[in-house]
């Protein structure tokens, strides 16, 4: 659809809206990411705002696209079934406890992997993974900081999302990203000074740290993360069965 192609037969909201369509399903506009502004697809093909939104609108019912207060609207993409009962992100578990879960992204990088890290992940040391260290909330109340490794070929226009919109399980699944399993392991620590101070407590008091590898179906190792916890705002739970 441009200026030249308009069909009479059909409203004009219901082009815009195909044509948004195909350019999602010919990987144009990728999941995760923001479509061109309303004024942009206005002046793009020649018609006014409030038809350009209705064509939107049609979308976001349909779930493809996803609205967000003052930052735009978003692809939102095909979701993978995943079971939750044993693999969980935070935006999840929080969501299932009754709490306004929410995240604040204090660094978000593109890295080499290193020794360290290419040992990790079975990669080269010079591939490259992103580094995102991240603050994250329960109502409000600070109460983890967490850093998370991922291998740049796992999600390769990682960089191009949003994080405050879309969380990194929401991500897996648009790009068909399993994780079949997870090995967590759990010990005290002290965090330095300046993240003690942005996660509001002393220097000196310990913290839960959750160090967890986890791993898709294909065996691949997709992701490690480390979690400091706060020990006085949260507890965990584990059940054992014969």
């Amino acid at each position: 659809m441009n200026k030249e192609e308009v069909n009479y037969e059909s409203p004009i909201y219901l082009q815009l809206r195909e044509v948004i369509r195909s350019k999602i399903q010919e990987g144009e506009f990728l999941p995760g990411m923001a479509i061109p502004s309303e004024n942009q697809l206005a002046e793009t093909y020649g018609i006014n705002r409030m038809t350009v939104r209705s064509g939107i609108d049609a979308l976001v019912k349909e779930g493809i696209l996803k609205r967000v207060q003052g930052k735009g609207v978003y692809v939102v993409g095909n979701k993978v079934e995943r079971d939750l009962e044993t693999l969980e992100g935070f935006t999840q578990t929080m969501k299932k406890k009754n709490t306004e879960p929410h995240t604040k992204i204090l660094t978000k990088i593109i890295r080499e992997a290193g020794d360290k890290y290419a040992a990790v992940f079975g990669i080269e040391s010079g591939d490259e993974i992103y580094y995102i260290k991240r603050m994250c909330y329960a109502d409000k109340e600070t109460i983890a900081l967490e850093e998370i490794f991922i291998p740049r070929y796992i999600l390769p226009k990682l960089q191009d999302i949003d994080l405050g919109v879309f969380s990194i399980y929401d991500i897996y699944d648009f790009y068909g990203v399993k994780i079949s399993k997870a090995y967590e392991t759990l010990d005290l620590t002290e965090l330095e000074q300046r993240d003690a101070r942005m996660l509001g407590i002393e220097g000196d008091l310990s913290v839960m740290l959750f160090e967890c590898t986890s791993y898709d179906e294909n065996n691949r190792v997709i992701e490690f993360a480390r979690n400091y916890t706060r020990g006085d705002k949260c507890n965990f739970t584990v059940h054992f069965s014969k």
